[in-house]
């Protein structure tokens, strides 16, 4: 998910092709930054540094830009199911707080720590525990139908965790291979459906290797 990112990195990833690859993938990324400045208003690397990196990525800080690739678990996989439901990124960023609690920075801190640990170590289980987000979620699951049923339904049905992809509508689950992430899957849309919604749904491994250029004979 990220159009905005996904199509400026192709567009980069393609000059950088004809031009005989002058830049590695790293040097690309303030460019890419910068593209998304110009499509939603900021210059964030959430979206475009994995999709040029690949994998699992942490952006540990911006000045300077300090940006750590993190290798996914070789058999994660990636459930994204997208609900036929529009929902403006600016409306979801509207309703996030502008401070959070001691509390819930400490646990969220302790979530993301425990969630780069547990892909380092291979740890399922770890993963599945750090899967939480306690500052953006609870805010933006208002405008999702049935979202306060959905982590369950995905869980009982083999997923290791659930949250939100970015801003909005679309869910997303992860799992430990292909059959649990499309059961996670097929139980989501059902719950999307008991709200009249129809949806999308897409899984994938886990992309270690992010944007490439394909020959096409």
């Amino acid at each position: 998910m990220g159009s905005s990112a996904a199509s400026g990195v192709a567009a980069l990833i393609a000059i950088n092709h004809l031009m005989g690859n002058p830049l590695t993938r790293d040097q690309l990324v303030p460019h890419a930054m910068e593209a998304e400045r110009i499509a939603c208003g900021a210059a964030h690397a959430d979206n475009v540094a994995p999709s040029l990196l690949g994998g699992f990525v942490l952006v540990r800080d911006y000045n300077p830009l300090d940006i750590i690739k993190i290798e996914a678990v070789e058999n994660l996989y990636c459930t994204l199911v997208h609900p036929h439901l529009e929902l403006k990124t600016e409306d979801s960023r509207k309703v996030l707080r502008h401070s959070v609690t001691l509390k819930d920075a400490i646990t969220q801190s302790g979530n993301i720590a425990g969630l780069m640990i547990g892909l380092l170590k291979s740890d399922y289980p770890l993963i599945s525990r750090s899967l939480k987000d306690v500052i953006a979620e609870p805010m933006r699951s208002v405008f999702i139908p049935g979202f306060s049923n959905m982590r369950q339904i995905a869980m009982d049905a083999g997923a290791l965790g659930f949250g939100i992809s970015g801003s909005g509508p679309t869910v997303f689950s992860l799992s430990e291979n292909e059959a649990q992430a499309r059961q996670a899957g097929e139980a989501i849309q059902s719950e999307f459906l008991r709200h009249q919604l129809n949806t999308d749904l897409y899984v994938s491994k886990v992309n270690q290797e992010g944007a490439k250029v394909l020959t096409v004979d």
